[in-house]
């Protein structure tokens, strides 16, 4: 009886108090630096050093960043869209999609879509769809269209950006001090 006793209670005892003394030896896992708790104060200093999600990837690798605001190309495509209403504007996404646009035949309307592959101002820059949807007797029907259409409007967005990009030029360059020179 003392037998089933000691095994039954001894022995699991025993047998953890080993297994335990083992875990003392296992190596430590490596802890990296320590991490901001503040949430803003850890974005404020991603943004500092020049981390984060980057939409395009400059040529120069700094992680330099153009926000909508400053955005020549995003700015362009907002004001060439300004007639209709927007159903989707993701900058993050790189995307600019309209609401169906009719102009008197609710039967018929288009939607347009760019697509934003770069920063940089130029024609293989954004991708502009066009789309046109057809409705007969409530049975709808879209297709894409490859018009003159299309390409007018890139030819706008493209143009508008320009001039959106040499007027920031200019300002910027009113701003930079004048240096000085000694002789």
């Amino acid at each position: 009886m003392i037998n089933s006793k000691f095994t039954n209670l001894i022995l699991p005892i025993l047998f953890l108090s080993v297994l335990l003394s083992g875990c003392a030896s296992l190596p430590k896992f490596p802890t990296g630096p320590a991490i901001e708790p503040n949430a803003t104060k850890r974005a404020q200093n991603n943004a500092r050093e020049g981390k984060g999600i980057q939409l395009f990837k400059s040529n120069k690798g700094k992680g330099e960043f153009q926000f909508a605001s400053s955005n020549p190309l995003w700015k362009a495509a907002l004001d060439t869209l300004s007639f209709v209403s927007l159903a989707n504007s993701d900058y993050s996404g790189g995307v600019l999609i309209t609401d169906w646009y009719s102009e008197g035949n609710p039967n018929q309307a288009i939607k347009i879509t760019i697509r934003f592959l770069s920063n940089e101002i130029r024609p293989d820059g954004i991708v502009v769809n066009l789309y046109k949807r057809n409705c007969i007797n409530n049975v709808c029907s879209t297709e894409e269209l490859k018009t003159d259409l299309v390409l007018e409007i890139k030819d706008k967005i493209l143009k508008q950006a320009v001039i959106y990009k040499s007027n920031s030029d200019k300002t910027a360059k009113k701003k930079q001090p004048i240096k000085k020179y000694k002789d």
